[in-house]
């Protein structure tokens, strides 16, 4: 992103706009409701931005704009309709280390004024830094119409006794008692306008939570899907927002651990090929100690948990220790790199059956019953047989299967960066070589690999695609 969001504390303080027209009084009005003090600098100023300036006990100077005016300025915003006056006003407040904005002129700008959702002191910005301003109108619509008006009562509530309940509940309490105002009968009663009845609960409920003993933490046990976010389940990503520390695998996408709650605890637990981060066993040893802080711990694993995902092991020793625990399924990479690959795992003219299998070499070699899997009418997925590749061509080969028969190599599937290498069981293993073919990549083995030239979607050329034509 080019434009970092802020939040500016305009109270009381000088701000600077160049233009006496209808969009510097739009600009005003969103200063005056934060409580600025406006400065106007214009030939000819409006009558409505006359009095927001008057209410803001600001200054107007009908006259041209000069450098002198920023003097005392700590905020600029330049709407004058002359493009070479806004240039100017965005030269001098850059060489005086001042915040400008320059209406629809984001090259001239060191901030923007993002499209704005406000309840009360809550307010959301969705700001594109200038590029696509009808895109970010249109996503405020949507948030509008999802966020009760109630929410600034909440927020007001939230502030007169923050204080209060900082002092009655200590720091790993208090995130867990405001999760439950914010999502229980405290909230609905403020956004049904019950305002007393709200604050009571609130208080009430401080009483008992200050009693009691803190309870004991939980983990959420979540697959994190093969790569693309889009495919988390809404539970997925509503645990990952309430965690309040997470310990995740090197097969979890940058994208989807992006959406884990910024300020959580983050802690690599990941695996990989002749190395091992941490062992399991102390990963499941992690867990229990951070439940028993009574932390909320997400352990977040790439594709399904209980897909060669070792969560069995790991919710095994929770139910040891008396840990509570809940488990939400993933897309497993068969799944999910096969559809983007464009290749059904089972189809009536090709496979009857799938079968999953790892493909990890114990020992340097795979001990696994290659005369089951070397038969017709049936689709072999291998997870983690990027080195054992060839071993695995061969010996289904040599059990029965044709050299001929169709193989695919999914490289980082359903990202942006995924690679389809097909080919057969003679040829997948060099071509794999030759294009250099790096983990994590499934491999999928069957005649239903020859379908991916006609159904693969996902990285399809659509240049030739027309736009639809609109009637008059």
């Amino acid at each position: 992103m080019r434009y970092l969001p802020l939040a500016f504390d305009v109270q009381n303080r000088p701000c600077l706009i160049v233009g006496g027209g209808a969009i510097a009084t739009r600009k005003a009005r969103l200063l005056c409701k934060a409580g600025a003090r406006l400065w106007v600098v214009a030939p000819e100023i409006a009558s409505e931005l006359r009095q927001l300036v008057s209410d803001s006990n600001g200054a107007l100077f009908e006259t041209t704009y000069c450098a002198d005016y920023l003097q005392r300025a700590e905020l600029v915003i330049a709407a004058s309709d002359s493009a070479e006056v806004n240039a100017q006003v965005s030269a001098d407040a850059r060489a005086r280390h001042l915040p400008v904005n320059v209406v629809d002129a984001p090259q001239l700008c060191t901030f923007t004024f993002p499209a704005m959702v406000e309840r009360g002191d809550l307010s959301i910005g969705i700001n594109s830094g200038g590029a696509a301003p009808v895109l970010t109108r249109r996503i405020r619509a949507q948030i509008e119409a999802l966020l009760s008006p109630g929410l600034a009562a909440l927020v007001e509530l939230a502030a007169r006794v923050r204080t209060r309940v900082k002092a009655a509940l200590p720091e790993a309490r208090r995130k867990d008692f405001w999760e439950w105002v914010f999502s229980g009968p405290v909230a609905s009663c403020m956004e049904a306008g019950k305002l007393a009845e709200g604050e009571k609960a609130l208080l009430n409920a401080l009483q008992v939570w200050q009693g009691s003993p803190a309870p004991t933490g939980e983990v959420y046990l979540v697959g994190g899907g093969p790569g693309d976010p889009d495919l988390l389940t809404f539970r997925a990503l509503r645990l990952m927002q309430q965690a309040d520390a997470v310990l995740y695998d090197r097969l979890v996408s940058p994208a989807v651990l992006d959406l884990v709650r910024r300020d959580a605890e983050r802690i690599y637990v990941g695996k990989k090929k002749a190395f091992h981060s941490v062992p399991q066993s102390d990963i499941n040893q992690l867990l229990v100690d951070l439940a028993n802080k009574g932390k909320k711990v997400l352990r977040l694993k790439g594709g399904d948990p209980f897909i060669f995902g070792r969560g069995g092991e790991e919710i095994d020793k929770l139910a040891e220790h008396g840990i509570p625990f809940q488990v939400v399924p993933g897309i497993t990479a068969a799944s999910g790199c096969a559809s983007y690959a464009g290749i059904p795992l089972t189809h009536r003219d090709y496979a009857q059956s799938v079968r999953f299998i790892t493909g990890h070499l114990q020992e340097g070699s795979l001990d696994l019953p290659w005369s089951e899997l070397a038969s017709v009418g049936q689709t072999l997925v291998f997870y983690m047989g990027l080195t054992g590749l060839r071993t695995i061509c061969t010996e289904l080969t040599r059990h029965g299967l044709s050299a001929e028969t169709p193989a695919a190599l999914i490289e980082k599937g359903t990202t942006p960066a995924q690679r389809v290498i097909v080919g057969d069981l003679k040829t997948l293993p060099d071509l794999a070589q030759n294009k250099a073919v790096k983990a994590p990549t499934l491999t999928i083995v069957g005649g239903v690999v020859s379908l991916h030239e006609k159904l693969h979607w996902y990285q399809r050329d659509q240049s030739d695609l027309q736009p639809p034509v609109c009637g008059n």
